[in-house]
């Protein structure tokens, strides 16, 4: 080894060794300090002095292990998800881990960046499969399947931030439940949402909500605020952190970043606010601007539809139409759902106050179009479907268990 590359390899060592002691004066989270230290390590091996330094067992960032007592938990989750999945008549199917990454871009909006990328592999340009629903689109178009209920229950992947103790994991299980192919108005949309409190009550987590929107709403109310249509899905991205983010926050995001008009972004904070149910639905029917609005008025109309099936469930006190709803993926076309809990358990209460800790439960929407991509002819096959956030739901058992010594 040349001696100016020595020099260097250690000044590097003396910053990083600087760097770690650092964090743990700082008292830094452990899995930022054990990456840390396995840098420094590698800068010492480079100078090939001494013995070979020792390696550093650890899961990879955002993944863990299960041992014999989670797993017997998750089982049991599994059981009970899978049961109501099949009382709905779904059955169930498999698709790669991987996918090319052409069938994955541009399906995401400004998630998109937290899909992994693989190395070329033998002139195939693949990436691994960022959520569920996707693949099972191109499953459809490449089968040519129009009509199926269906669930799947696979590992999925994000670069992601990850928070284990929120159960936000970069490796993670989804468990998806899907209707394609044609019904009745909102009666698929409707049966999710039954599914879904079918589920969160056979887990006995705690007092939860279903929260429902349509995007045409959204559309509706940003065309009528004065939001430019190019811009309707990074606005929309905008108004999907508002059950993590305060207003203030928002709305700066949407003037400094994205360009918005102050004026508009007013007007939509004005309009994101309310929440209810029927009772909603007939105020802003009562709204002659709005109700002016194509979109905004199908979109009422499917939303006031959507409720009454509710009602008719038996499922309606759980459920709160709320315009705040966005959800960010690209794909939605129609109605939008997401599960909360009221009140999450001590341990996993969020300690810097963030609204919601452990994030939604469970949440889906229609994407009559997304086959449609996948497809030569561009022919279209109505979907609609639900993602339980299992890793979230375990997060929160295994901290029941914990307080109560379980």
């Amino acid at each position: 080894m040349a001696e100016i590359d020595r020099v260097e390899i250690q000044h590097a060592i003396k910053v990083q060794g600087e760097f770690v002691r650092k964090l743990k004066s700082e008292n830094a989270e452990k899995d930022k300090i054990q990456d840390e230290v396995a840098k420094l390590l590698e800068l010492k091996t480079q100078l090939g002095d001494g013995p070979p330094q020792k390696f550093i067992l650890k899961c990879p960032k955002g993944t863990r292990d299960f041992d014999p007592q989670q797993m017997a938990v998750r089982e049991a989750v599994f059981h009970k998800i899978i049961s109501c999945f099949k009382r709905h008549g779904a059955e169930t199917i498999d698709t790669p881990v991987f996918e090319l990454k052409d069938v994955l871009t541009g399906k995401y909006g400004e998630d998109s960046k937290l899909i992994y990328d693989l190395a070329d592999q033998g002139g195939e340009i693949l990436s691994l499969r960022y959520d569920l629903t996707v693949p099972f689109a191109r499953y459809l178009a490449m089968n040519k399947i129009t009509n199926i209920k269906r669930y799947h229950i696979a590992k999925v992947y994000r670069r992601d931030n990850p928070s284990l103790t929120k159960g936000r994991f970069r490796e993670f299980y989804q468990c998806d439940f899907d209707i394609a192919g044609q019904y009745d108005p909102m009666m698929p949309d409707a049966e999710c949402v039954k599914m879904v409190a079918e589920i969160l009550s056979a887990l006995e987590l705690g007092d939860y909500v279903i929260k429902v929107n349509h995007r045409q709403l959204l559309d509706g109310m940003f065309q009528v605020s004065g939001v430019p249509e190019v811009k309707f899905r990074t606005i929309c991205s905008s108004v999907d952190k508002l059950d993590k983010s305060p207003w203030a926050e928002v709305r700066a995001e949407m003037i400094d970043e994205k360009g918005l008009d102050p004026d508009v972004a007013d007007r939509i904070g004005e309009l994101v606010k309310h929440s209810g149910s029927l009772e909603l639905v007939k105020a802003l029917e009562g709204d002659p601007t709005l109700m002016k609005n194509k979109r905004f008025s199908a979109g009422l109309a499917d939303m006031k539809l959507l409720l009454r099936y509710c009602e008719l469930y038996g499922v309606l006190n759980k459920v709160l139409f709320d315009l705040s709803l966005a959800r960010g993926l690209d794909y939605y076309t129609g109605v939008i759902f997401e599960a909360v809990l009221h009140d999450l358990p001590p341990a996993r209460s969020s300690p810097d106050n963030e609204p919601g800790g452990i994030g939604s439960i469970a949440g889906g929407g229609r994407y009559d179009e997304l086959v449609g991509l996948f497809d030569p002819k561009n022919r279209k096959v109505p979907c609609v479907g639900v993602s339980v956030g299992i890793e979230r739901i375990f997060a929160i058992i295994e901290s029941k268990l914990n307080v109560s010594g379980a």
